[in-house]
């Protein structure tokens, strides 16, 4: 059979012949997959013969990449986040975008939740003395931020599907929650069992632990700046397996060295991998001055993978793709109000 459908992959995150996508989309639809960042190495004609577009978060689509499909039909993010997608010119265009919500949550909760006990418990502090001195380290120094948790609160920005699966486990360590969110619906956060606060500031002054897992949209960008630093207490600790422009790395830097915060652990960060020259704090991180050891933890983009997640991230995708070619049946938009439907391509 001749495939009826090409789907483009132009930054696929695995190594093997799109095995799983070509099982879910059958006979007739053909897979193109590119490894790029830069969408300039794509020749033109594998945009133009395109029916739709599967990708992932290395490479931006906006209006240069847009102009350049006329065949597509939809574009389909292999993911949650689609930050690096630009909905109002893709719906201006005719073209839907969805995500992929359904997969990973239960790894990024417990992400979330690893970096809480690594930074609380010291565990990769005490690792690292030990390895550099099995005998003279053997020491409790080295956990600088060790304390109980059974009893602190947690705050949670963003109370969505991961959101909530973190403040379930939050409460199974015996963390009080709270939780900012101004989206979702009044009620919630009675079905969870966790305190909702009106505002940033009230859940900044409040908690010892603060974990975002909000997306990134402008009024999240830099949401952590100077200002939310100022608000929190001296002891917390920050963490984020949400997006890293939410965070300002200047602003945590200064928070850190002033001791407005005690620590944070990231695994997100504005620009990934990380430019050369590096950030000031990712060199302080790298240098690992005395008064940094021990308080920031990075992990690289890592939170949702898993051989299970990344499964469930390529099929689900696919699935998405091909139900919508095949029979318009559309699923996850994310872009329904700025999408033009008059224009929409069958």
């Amino acid at each position: 059979m001749a495939p009826r459908f090409t789907v483009l992959t132009p930054d696929a995150q695995y190594a093997d012949d799109a095995v799983i996508e070509r099982q879910a989309g059958g006979a007739d639809v053909e897979f193109v997959i590119r490894r790029e960042r830069d969408r300039k190495k794509i020749p033109d004609e594998v945009y133009a013969q395109c029916d739709a577009l599967l990708t992932w978060h290395e490479l931006r689509v906006d209006q240069s990449v847009i102009d350049k499909m006329p065949r597509c039909r939809i574009i389909v993010r292999a993911g949650v986040g689609f930050d690096h997608i630009d909905l109002a010119a893709a719906g201006a265009a005719g073209i839907p975008v969805a995500n992929t919500p359904d997969y990973g949550t239960s790894e990024v909760a417990d992400h979330a939740i690893g970096l809480m006990l690594a930074l609380l418990r010291g565990i990769p502090a005490y690792d690292r003395a030990l390895q550099a001195d099995p005998v003279g380290n053997y020491t409790l120094e080295a956990g600088r931020l060790t304390r109980r948790i059974r009893g602190t609160t947690i705050g949670i920005v963003g109370l969505g599907r991961i959101g909530t699966a973190t403040a379930m486990r939050a409460k199974a360590f015996g963390l009080e929650v709270l939780a900012y969110d101004p989206y979702i619906p009044r009620g919630m956060e009675i079905a969870l069992g966790v305190t909702r606060v009106e505002t940033l500031s009230d859940l900044l002054s409040a908690s010892d632990i603060v974990s975002v897992h909000a997306p990134l949209t402008p009024e999240t960008h830099r949401l952590f700046g100077d200002a939310a630093f100022s608000v929190m207490r001296p002891h917390a600790v920050l963490i984020n397996t949400a997006r890293g422009a939410i965070v300002d790395l200047d602003a945590l830097l200064g928070a850190l060295q002033a001791g407005r915060i005690a620590g944070a652990a990231l695994d997100v960060l504005p620009e990934e991998p990380p430019p050369e020259p590096l950030p000031a704090l990712l060199q302080a991180y790298h240098e690992q001055p005395d008064w940094l050891r021990g308080r920031l933890i990075l992990t690289p983009h890592a939170a949702w993978s898993s051989p299970e997640s990344q499964a469930d991230a390529r099929r689900l995708s696919a699935e998405t793709t091909v139900a919508y070619l095949r029979s318009g049946a559309l699923r996850n938009c994310v872009n329904e109000a700025v999408l033009d439907r008059k224009k929409l391509r069958r």
